[in-house]
């Protein structure tokens, strides 16, 4: 995967693209990146890319010109057509399920904004996605691209070393991830489930799928909404005392 970025504070990566997941999945070569300072496509003399909003406001907006022509310039020299991708507060939610889309894609490019917004242009004839990390404004999309560029490397092959790794996280399966434990086996007085210290895997597994069940009742239960609940996982919420039913 190749990943390009628009971004006027390219030293803002740094750190989250050198360090851990992110450096091994390059090294790895599972992924590539770019970064594009779009001041330098500007055409503006005073090497402005941003404008005072016609009819008036607080603020600047992103000018048209530099992001246009730095994205173009991006598309002549790619093999396939990149999906950009707009990092805005008024996008689309992230999820785990957009994350498993993106993960498919060969090319990306990621917008990162500053000031008050974007000409509506960019948004409208330019960007292909308009993603949000959440009901929040920051100063910049830099942090917001971090946040969906780490969430779909590590989903690339053999990032993460351990490809049942992936499949078992929060939000993958539907259903927030059942607890874990490590040795050993008794800290202090708190002691790890019996379970799984049976050796049996059968009922290790159902007991994890008890716990996620239980542990998105309980604190996420609007994904409940969308799970395909079997009649088995039903019957145990309601024997468990979680269910109004």
């Amino acid at each position: 995967m190749r990943i390009d970025i628009l971004t006027l504070f390219p030293e803002m990566f740094q750190g989250v693209f050198e360090t851990s997941i992110l450096r091994k999945a390059n090294e790895l070569g599972a992924f590539q990146y770019n970064f594009v300072n779009f001041r330098d496509y500007t055409e503006n003399k005073h090497h402005k890319v941003d404008d005072y909003p016609y009819g008036g406001g607080a603020g600047m907006v992103l000018s048209p010109q530099p992001i246009f022509d730095a994205v173009g310039a991006i598309q002549q020299k790619s093999k396939t057509k990149p999906r950009v991708i707009l990092m805005c507060p008024q996008g689309e939610t992230h999820t785990q399920k957009k994350s498993v889309e993106l993960s498919k894609e060969e090319h990306l490019v990621f917008i990162c904004g500053h000031y008050e917004g974007y000409d509506e242009r960019i948004r409208e004839h330019l960007a292909t996605d308009e993603i949000s990390i959440g009901d929040y404004v920051l100063t910049g999309g830099e942090l917001g691209a971090m946040v969906v560029i780490d969430s779909v490397v590590r989903l690339l092959p053999g990032v993460l070393g351990n490809e049942a790794s992936a499949p078992e996280d929060s939000f993958s399966t539907g259903l927030l991830e059942h607890p874990h434990y490590t040795r050993p086996a008794d800290y202090k007085g708190m002691k790890v489930p019996e379970v799984l210290l049976s050796g049996n895997h059968a009922k290790i597994e159902q007991w994890r799928k008890q716990q996620s069940l239980k542990r998105t009742y309980e604190r996420r239960k609007d994904l409940l909404e969308h799970y395909p609940l079997s009649q088995t996982d039903q019957e145990w919420l309601n024997k468990s005392d979680l269910t109004d039913n």
